[in-house]
C-alpha cells in the first residue's frame, strides 16, 4: 500500500504574501494616464508608504533568518539574500545590519517602518544617530526619548534635513548633558576624519591629474569658500563671454586659481627653501611673440606651453630659469620684474575692477599684468600695469586670442581668425 506524503501547509505569512502580489497583479491593470490627477497624487503618496511597509516586513523576517543563510551554507543572511534575489551584495549585507539593529536595539523604530512612517532613509539615518550618541553620558531612558523624539520628527523631515536635527537631539531631550556629550561626539569625529584623511594625484597621460581624497568636513568647508570665492568672479567673466560652465568645471578652475593664488613666502619650506616652481624656459621662448609656441619643463618633470609660464611669470608663481643656446643658466628671476606691494595698492585705487572690457570682476580678485611684457623690455611700474582677473589674464596669455586696448584703456579680447 502506498503511502502519500502531503504537502504540508505553508505558514499564514505566505498566503498575506500571496495576496498582496495578486493585489498588485489587479492595479496593473490599470493604466495610470487614465487616473485622475488628484488620484494619481494619492497613489504616489500610498504606493510609497506600502512600499516602505513591505520593507520594514522584508528586514522584520531577516532579521531571524540566520538559519536560512546557515541551511544553503551561507556567511550572512546579506549573502543569501543577494544570491536569491539577484541583488547585488553590498546592499543586501547593509540590508541585513539594518534589519538587525532594528530588531535588536531599535524596537520603536521598526515598529515605524513596519507602520509606513519612517521610510529606509530615514531609518538608516536615525539608527546612525542613536549608535553615535556617546555611551558615558546617555542612559538608556534618555536613547529611547531621542529613538521617540527623531521618529515624531521624521513624519516632517527628508532623510538630509532629519540629519541634521539628529546631531541636536540632546539639546531637545537632554539640554543637561547635550555640551559634554557634543563635544565627546566632535573629538570622536575629529579623530576619525584624521584617521580617514586621503589625498590621491592620478596622472591620466592626457595633461591632466584626476585628484581623489577625502578630508574632514571642516577643511570642507573653508575649501569650499576658497574656491567660491574664486569661482563667482569667474562665473560673471564667463556670463558676459556667452560661455556656460559647469559647476564641476567652475570648482575645477577655482582650484587652480587657488593654487596659483597661493604666495610662496606663506608656504612651508621645502628642502632648505621656500616653496617654488622652477620652469626651464629657452630665452627665445620666454622673449616670443604670443604668436609663437613653445614649451616650458617644471621641476616636477611636467611641461607647459611658453605662453602659460609668461602668464605665471606675471604673478611670481614661478621662478623662471632663463636659458641660454647651451642651457647655462642666464637668469634666475629680478624683483624688479614683479610690481611691489605698494605699486598693487595703488592699481586698486586706480583700477577699481579688471580692466577688460564689460568685467566687473573687483580689484582685489584680480591679478597684475605687464601690458608691455616684462621679457621683451616692459617695465615694472604703474604706466605698463593692468589688472585683469584671472579669466582675462588667461585670455591675455592666450595665443588663441588677440588682444585690444581700447580708448578708455579698457582690454577687449578676440578669437583670432
Amino acid at each position: 500500500m502506498e503511502t502519500i506524503h502531503d504537502k504540508p501547509p505553508q505558514h499564514p505569512l505566505l498566503d498575506v504574501v500571496a495576496s498582496i502580489s495578486e493585489a498588485f497583479d489587479k492595479a496593473t491593470t490599470f493604466n495610470p494616464i487614465f487616473v485622475p490627477t488628484r488620484d494619481r497624487a494619492a497613489a504616489m503618496r500610498d504606493l510609497s508608504t506600502v512600499i516602505t511597509r513591505a520593507q520594514g516586513l522584508l528586514l522584520s523576517v531577516m532579521a531571524v533568518s540566520g538559519d536560512v543563510a546557515d541551511e544553503q551554507g551561507a556567511k550572512r543572511v546579506g549573502d543569501w539574500y543577494a544570491t536569491a534575489t539577484r541583488h547585488d551584495h553590498r546592499p543586501s549585507i547593509g540590508l541585513d545590519h539594518l534589519a538587525r539593529s532594528l530588531d535588536t536595539d531599535h524596537v520603536h523604530l521598526q515598529a515605524a517602518v513596519l507602520d509606513g512612517r519612517v521610510n529606509l532613509d530615514q531609518a538608516r539615518v536615525i539608527v546612525h544617530a542613536l549608535d553615535e550618541l556617546p555611551i558615558e553620558f546617555v542612559t538608556d531612558d534618555i536613547r529611547e526619548r531621542a529613538e521617540v523624539h527623531l521618529i515624531a520628527l521624521a513624519e516632517d523631515f527628508a532623510p538630509t534635513q532629519l540629519r541634521r536635527l539628529a546631531h541636536k537631539v540632546l539639546e531637545v531631550i537632554a539640554p543637561e548633558i547635550s555640551e559634554e556629550a557634543e563635544r565627546k561626539a566632535l573629538e570622536r569625529e575629529e579623530q576619525l576624519a584624521a584617521e580617514h584623511t586621503r589625498l590621491t594625484l592620478a596622472p591620466l597621460g592626457d595633461g591632466t591629474t584626476r585628484i581623489g581624497g577625502r578630508i574632514s568636513d571642516a577643511a570642507a568647508g573653508r575649501l569650499r569658500t576658497y574656491l567660491e570665492a574664486f569661482a563667482s568672479p569667474r562665473r560673471t567673466a564667463s556670463e558676459h563671454d556667452g560661455e556656460r560652465v559647469s559647476t564641476p568645471r567652475l570648482l575645477g578652475l577655482a582650484l587652480t586659481d587657488l593654487l596659483e593664488s597661493l604666495p610662496a613666502q606663506v608656504l612651508p619650506a621645502h628642502g632648505g627653501t621656500a616653496t617654488t616652481v622652477t620652469v626651464r624656459l629657452d630665452l627665445d621662448q620666454l622673449t616670443a611673440a604670443l604668436e609663437r609656441s613653445g614649451i616650458a619643463t617644471l621641476d616636477t618633470g611636467d611641461t607647459i606651453t611658453a605662453s602659460q609660464a609668461r602668464r605665471l611669470a606675471c604673478q611670481a608663481k614661478i621662478l623662471p630659469a632663463v636659458l641660454g643656446g647651451k642651457s647655462e643658466v642666464l637668469d634666475l628671476g629680478r624683483s624688479r620684474r614683479l610690481h611691489s606691494a605698494a605699486q598693487r595698492k595703488a592699481l586698486r585705487i586706480q583700477q577699481s575692477q579688471c580692466q577688460a572690457d564689460g568685467c566687473s570682476v573687483p580689484a582685489a580678485w584680480c591679478e597684475t599684468h605687464h601690458p608691455h611684457a616684462w621679457s621683451t623690455g616692459g617695465k615694472t611700474d604703474l604706466d605698463n600695469a593692468a589688472l585683469l582677473c584671472c579669466h582675462h589674464h588667461h585670455r591675455a596669455h592666450d595665443t588663441r586670442y588677440l588682444t585690444q586696448q581700447l580708448p578708455n584703456g579698457d582690454y577687449r579680447f578676440s578669437r583670432r581668425t
